[in-house]
């Protein structure tokens, strides 16, 4: 892990900790659904509406009897602590989630 990523994940988790209003629900269940949020991701540039649309948390969300957290989605790169879905692309904690989580 870098020190320009543990500094982003720092702010992240300010951010979310501080009150961020994010999109939890509805979780992206369908292909459409995926491609909805990424399009929405891919406009928007901006740190605090991309933690938004994609719905980021501090913890797991239970989802149709799925825990799904960052240290179990498909986009997760362990030894770096990171999201790497392209529209997303930030360093994550294990036990943080986002809607976009995939197995």
């Amino acid at each position: 892990m870098s020190d320009e990523d543990d500094k982003l994940r720092e702010t992240i988790r300010s951010l979310l900790a501080g009150g961020l209003e994010v999109e939890v629900f509805p979780r992206a269940d369908t292909h459409d659904e995926v491609q909805a949020i990424v399009g929405r991701l891919q406009a928007n540039g901006d740190l605090k509406d991309r933690l938004a649309i994609a719905g980021f948390t501090l913890t797991p969300i239970e989802h149709e009897g799925i825990e799904q957290a960052c240290e179990t989605c498909m986009y997760y790169q362990v030894h770096r602590c990171y999201c790497e879905l392209p529209e997303l692309d930030v360093p994550v904690e294990p036990q943080w989630s986002c809607r976009l989580w995939r197995i």
